[in-house]
């Protein structure tokens, strides 16, 4: 069976590649594409062939943020069914390291990761026409769950898992920096878990005025200047914050607007090798600074607040394209002044 994949060969260079499959492994199930959404470190992936210190080193399909339908099954999946609508989870636990054992199967240290170069060979991503996944990684959905909708439960796992690092929010001020897909649905995953005001940071108009259409408290741009910001801080820093950018200035700002004793989650995947940070502060403020990597059984509970209505994820989408047409909806994805969310949607070919 032939699949049709968007693969990257180097920084930019996203071609839509056909492969033979060949016959599906004993205990594997084979998926027919849905949707998917394209991810920042996609998008980082796409520029720079890299993410963080995960570097491309062979042709690597894109995507762990899919849905499909399952098309075939080898062997036993229990509650599974060729037609089943699904949500795929992107990772593959080995389930017997000491961190599984633990129940943080996100630090596993034998996992595979879809269109990831996490590993050697790498591990395929999502973005193509029919791929194969364990029955592990599917989570069976209503059939009348739009397939973009279940291919976003991904990141708002991710939220979720943040937001569970961050310890019990109720009644806690939280400030966001960052207001792209991941860094929006953490406001949206704080408030569910009961914060009392959510602030959204960011350099850009486009994604504040979506923030304050989800429901963030308060929104401050830092592209028009650092006033507001430090005004904010001024009156009552924050209780919790999270650092979604990805950049060291992004958490220099988190370190600062922290109150004495807060907790500071770092969520973006800031650059590889050394980067400067006020590391005084984190300890004369004596703040809990804690990381949070993928996300662990919180994949589960975000399929279901996103089927049962507690969270429409498509108030994130602003545009669809066709897997066919990969590079020009990465290229898209890449302007924040006209995107947020850009997904991928099941075509001919």
């Amino acid at each position: 069976m032939n699949t049709y994949a968007a693969t990257l060969f180097a920084p930019e260079d996203l071609r839509i590649v056909e492969s033979d499959l060949g016959p599906l492994a004993p205990g594997m199930v084979r998926l027919r594409f849905g949707a998917g959404g394209i991810c920042g470190s996609d998008l980082h992936y796409f520029r720079h062939a890299r993410t963080g210190d995960f570097v491309v080193s062979s042709p690597l399909v894109l995507g762990h943020e899919v849905a499909g339908d399952i098309v075939e099954i080898n062997g036993s999946a229990p509650g599974l069914a060729v037609g089943d609508r699904v949500a795929v989870n992107p990772s593959r636990w080995c389930g017997h390291c000491s961190y599984c054992r633990e129940g943080r199967p996100n630090l596993c240290e034998n996992i595979f990761f879809m269109g990831s170069a996490s590993k050697t060979p790498h591990m395929q991503g999502g973005f193509a026409s029919i791929f194969d996944a364990t029955p592990a990684q599917c989570v069976k959905v209503p059939g009348t769950t739009p397939y973009a909708a279940a291919a976003l439960a991904e990141p708002l796992a991710v939220c979720l898992h943040a937001v569970m690092r961050a310890g019990d929010l109720r009644d806690r001020s939280v400030i966001v920096f960052g207001a792209g897909p991941i860094g929006l649905l953490t406001m949206l995953a704080a408030k569910l878990k009961g914060c009392s005001s959510a602030t959204m940071v960011d350099i850009a108009a486009a994604p504040l005025a979506l923030a304050t259409q989800l429901g963030a408290d308060r929104i401050i741009n830092v592209g028009e200047g650092s006033e507001e910001l430090a005004e904010a801080v001024r009156g009552r820093r924050f209780d919790v914050a999270f650092e979604v950018t990805g950049s060291p200035a992004g958490l220099a700002s988190a370190i600062a607007s922290v109150r004495r004793g807060g907790v500071l989650v770092q969520v973006g995947n800031l650059p590889g090798g050394q980067i400067q940070v006020p590391a005084n502060a984190i300890m004369a403020k004596e703040l809990d600074f804690k990381g949070t990597f993928r996300f662990g059984r919180e994949f589960d509970e975000a399929v279901g607040l996103i089927t049962g209505g507690a969270v429409d994820v498509l108030q994130l989408v602003t545009a669809e394209f066709p897997l066919s047409s990969a590079e020009a909806a990465f290229r898209l994805a890449s302007d924040r002044s006209r995107s947020v969310k850009v997904v991928l949607n099941r075509d001919l070919c």
